[in-house]
């Protein structure tokens, strides 16, 4: 319960009793909060204070306002460990979840300027690129360009004729080309949503946002894929260990 002699200020002391009872499933997503009045009572508690509380959920993405409906619980964050080079489906799959895809883009490009300029490859050199819109149980989680470099096997053009809204990219490396991932230089930091970036995500433009860059490479250190990716921050959160 709250504790009204303790330094930590009382609407912080609310958050994280309502978060906890979020993240224990005392709460589910897509029910609503008890009202504001309700909550002042429960915890004897002022009405700005239960206010207050509610803003630092909707702030962190637990929860958010719905015009004249009340607070309502979203559902859980997907985890995704950065420990081990999987893809979007093999990671989702081995946390019970159904993921698809909705093919945006599958076609051949000339390799943008920094991907050649990285990947040391003759300017206008041609990449496929993939750009699908990712789902985990039918609701659309990410949004995800990859540009896959041909020159390391020419099978990869393969792809151009396949039905990537629901073959994985890299069961189709390594399972089919028999190709050996190696590692993956990847970096992370978080943005805002554009607005058709949002209509697609079913968020609202400026929302954060997850950024995530890869570099895959295979044996031999060849880049085979840089991917770019559009996470939404509502519903995806990462893990490291680190020691």
């Amino acid at each position: 319960m709250i504790d009204k002699g303790s330094p930590i200020p009382i609407y912080h002391q609310l958050y994280e009793i309502l978060k906890l009872k979020i993240e224990n499933g005392e709460f589910k997503g897509g029910e609503y909060l008890p009202s504001e009045n309700m909550l002042a009572q429960f915890y004897h508690v002022s009405r700005l204070t239960v206010r207050q509380a509610l803003s630092k959920l909707v702030e962190s993405g637990f929860v958010e306002k719905q015009r004249g409906k009340g607070t309502r619980i979203k559902g859980k964050k997907n985890v995704e460990s950065l420990m081990e080079l999987k893809g979007f489906t093999e990671e989702a799959k081995e946390r019970g979840h159904s993921p698809s895809s909705i093919v945006m883009q599958n076609t051949l490009v000339d390799a943008p300027f920094f991907i050649a300029d990285k990947l040391h490859l003759p300017q206008k050199s041609k990449m496929i690129l993939l750009k699908r819109l990712r789902l985990l149980d039918g609701i659309p989680y990410a949004i995800e360009w990859s540009y896959i470099n041909p020159a390391v096997d020419t099978r990869l053009l393969n792809i151009l004729e396949m039905d990537m809204s629901k073959a994985s990219l890299y069961d189709f490396f390594k399972n089919v080309l028999k190709l050996k991932m190696e590692y993956a230089d990847e970096t992370l930091e978080v943005g805002r949503a554009s607005a058709e970036e949002a209509k697609l995500l079913g968020i609202h433009a400026d929302d954060c946002v997850a950024l995530r860059r890869r570099y895959t490479y295979v044996s031999n250190s060849r880049c085979i894929e840089y991917v770019h990716s559009i996470y939404r921050g509502d519903k995806y959160k990462f893990t490291i260990r680190l020691g």
